[in-house]
């Protein structure tokens, strides 16, 4: 069994024991079971999964850093919600707001195009973690 948490400004997300985990790094996903060696990484905006008894749990996160060290996985994270948690119907405007913005925005503004660009990023993962809380 894994020690898992969450941990985000606001509070401590979870604790508990884990099966398996999964989440969305920088350079793609991967998967954490008992007996991982020690590990450090960035956690991008995605997804993160966690297997206990046979069922999996889906939280949307905007991102941050995971560290594995024996059968203890902590993720500091800026954001995270569970997908039962989501108001779906928010995360779908956000995601056509930020598609509209980047349809008529200019690549030279660089600094705003990126800030829209994962605001889309982050309005996609919800929806995706919110298709599966059901």
């Amino acid at each position: 069994m894994l020690n898992f948490e969450i941990i985000t400004p606001e509070k401590l997300l979870v604790q508990e024991e884990a099966d398996m985990v999964e989440a969305t790094g920088e350079l793609g996903e991967f998967g954490i079971l008992p007996g991982h060696i020690k590990f450090l990484t960035t956690i991008g905006i995605g997804e993160i999964r966690y297997m206990k008894d046979g069922k999996t749990r889906h939280i949307a996160t905007s991102g941050g850093f995971g560290e594995v060290i024996e059968d203890k996985v902590t993720f500091l994270v800026d954001t995270a919600e569970f997908s039962e948690e989501i108001d779906l119907e928010r995360a779908k405007i956000a995601k056509d707001r930020a598609e509209s913005v980047l349809k008529d925005m200019s690549v030279e503004a660089a600094l705003d195009y990126r800030i829209y660009e994962l605001a889309l990023q982050r309005a996609i993962s919800r929806i995706s973690a919110a298709a599966k809380r059901f």
